[in-house]
């Protein structure tokens, strides 16, 4: 099963990803995005562990690459040793995924990683790019895909109502 997060850029989907991760406790695994900031200017993004521990690099302003998002170069080779190894289905586990989205989205090997968990014991939570995209979309449209968004509204709430499915 599949439950995406989606909204604007900046509306707190990563932070109800972290809530949800901390709630979970040992039973979340996977990756948290953050972004990367000298002083006020943000510089890049990095992959982290639901425990906050580095995993690798995703995107530099100054990172040198064929794969751009607007300024940013994603390192391609530091994200896929990342997070390849952790896109597997493990029992009695959650896992988290921050994000899918147009950096990410550059790694054919990541795509058919993502393909692979509908295993129908394995629960993952991810935060995806609202806007239209191929692969995005494909997996917005999977049969056992639960979309949520995220609203000024319902955010603090969202991570009890996740949690009490992930409780079932």
């Amino acid at each position: 099963m599949f439950i995406l997060i989606t909204g604007r850029p900046g509306i707190g989907k990563t932070t109800v990803l972290e809530k949800l991760a901390q709630k979970l406790s040992h039973r979340a695994y996977g990756f948290i995005t953050k972004e990367i900031r000298q002083g006020r200017k943000r510089v890049g993004f990095d992959i982290f562990s639901p425990e906050n521990e580095f995993l690798g690099r995703l995107a530099r302003r100054d990172f040198k690459s064929n794969y751009r998002v607007g300024a940013y170069g994603v390192d391609l080779e530091s994200f896929e040793k990342a997070v390849l190894p952790l896109l597997k289905p493990v029992s009695n586990k959650i896992l988290i995924i921050d994000e899918i989205g147009k950096m990410e989205l550059f790694s054919v090997a990541f795509r058919e990683k993502l393909l692979k968990l509908k295993d129908p014991n394995c629960i993952v939570i991810s935060s995806i790019m609202q806007k239209t995209h191929p692969f995005a979309d494909r997996i917005k449209n999977l049969e056992k895909s639960i979309i949520c968004e995220v609203t000024l509204k319902n955010r603090d709430n969202l991570v009890n109502e996740l949690y009490l499915i992930c409780a079932k």
